[in-house]
C-alpha cells in the first residue's frame, strides 16, 4: 500500500492518479478524508498533518509513503511511520535546497523537511522541482474581467513543471524496485525556459484570446505579495528572483531518465486546464 499526503492538491492528487494507474494500491490522505475525484481504486483516508495522531490509523499497511513539506507534525509522523513498517519516503521538496540559504524563510523550511527524513531511519527520495506549470492558475481571475494579465518578476525565465510530470515521476519512485532511487535528490523541471509573458502568449493560444501581459515593477509585486503572504516569505521571493539566488531556467532531463518520456509542455497544460480560464 502506498500513502498520498496532501492527496486532494495539486501534486498529490497526481501522484495518487499515476500510482493507481499502475495498478497498485493507494491510499490517498486529506483532511477531509473525501473521496471525491479518486480514481477507481484509491482509498480515501482523513488525517491532518499538523495533527500526528490523526494520520497514525492511515499508516496501516502502508510500505512507502508520499510527504509534503512544512508542517509541524513530520518528525512524529515519519516515526509513526517507520513504527508500522513503512520502509520508504519520498519528499516534495524544492530547487532551492542546494543554495542552502537558511536566512530564506521559503529555503530553510524546505532543509528542515529533507533534514527530517534523513534522520527518520527510512529509505528516502527528495523530489526538488522548480515553479509549477499550474502556479498560472492565479492569473484565472484577472482573465473573467478582461485580457490582461499583469504578474511579478517580467524577466525571470523558468523551466516551468506540469504537476503531471512531478505523479509520474513520484509514482514510478514510490513504486521502484528496493534501492534504486534511495539516497537520491531528484532535481526535476519542464522542457523549456519560459517567462510569464511567454507563458501568458501559450496561454492565449490554448483558450482563443488575445492576451496582454504587463509586468509588475518591483513594488508593485512587493505590495501584491505582502497582501497575501507573510512577510518572510515576500523576502524569499524576492531573494529568488530579483536578488537572483535562484535559477530555475535550467531544464532538467530527469522526468524523461524516470519515467521514459519527456516532460509536458506547457501549451500542452494551458489546453488540458482552458476551461479555467473561460477557454
Amino acid at each position: 500500500m502506498i500513502l498520498v499526503t496532501g492527496a486532494t492538491g495539486n501534486v498529490g492528487a497526481q501522484v495518487v492518479r499515476a500510482v493507481a494507474a499502475a495498478g497498485a494500491p493507494v491510499r490517498a490522505l486529506s483532511r477531509s478524508g473525501t473521496a471525491d475525484g479518486l480514481p477507481p481504486g484509491a482509498e480515501a483516508a482523513a488525517g491532518d498533518l499538523e495533527r500526528p495522531e490523526t494520520v497514525r490509523p492511515a499508516l496501516s499497511g502502508v510500505t512507502a509513503l508520499f510527504l509534503l513539506p512544512g508542517y509541524t507534525g513530520q518528525r512524529q509522523i515519519l516515526a509513526d511511520a517507520r513504527a508500522a513498517g513503512v520502509e520508504r519516503a519520498v519528499l516534495l521538496s524544492s530547487s532551492s535546497v542546494p543554495g542552502g540559504e537558511e536566512s530564506n524563510a521559503v529555503t530553510r523550511y524546505m532543509m528542515e523537511a529533507e533534514a527530517a527524513v534523513r534522520d527518520s531511519g527510512l529509505a528516502w527520495t527528495f523530489l526538488r522541482p522548480c515553479a509549477f506549470m499550474s502556479n498560472a492558475l492565479e492569473w484565472a481571475d484577472q482573465l473573467t474581467k478582461g485580457d490582461v494579465v499583469r504578474a511579478a518578476f517580467p524577466d525571470v525565465r523558468a523551466a516551468v513543471l506540469d504537476p503531471y510530470d512531478i505523479g509520474e515521476v513520484a509514482a514510478r519512485v514510490l513504486l521502484a524496485e528496493s534501492g534504486r532511487y534511495d539516497g537520491e535528490a531528484l532535481a526535476l523541471s519542464g522542457p523549456e525556459a519560459l517567462t510569464a509573458g511567454e507563458r501568458v502568449r501559450m496561454l492565449g493560444e490554448a483558450i482563443g484570446r488575445s492576451l496582454r501581459f504587463e509586468g509588475l515593477t518591483d513594488e508593485e509585486a512587493r505590495a501584491d505579495f505582502s497582501a497575501r503572504m507573510p512577510e518572510a516569505y515576500v523576502r524569499a521571493f524576492f531573494r529568488f528572483y530579483v536578488d537572483g539566488t535562484l535559477d530555475e531556467s535550467p531544464v532538467r532531463d530527469t522526468v524523461e531518465k524516470v519515467t521514459g518520456r519527456g516532460p509536458r509542455t506547457f501549451s500542452e497544460w494551458a489546453v488540458a486546464h482552458a476551461a479555467a480560464f473561460g477557454g
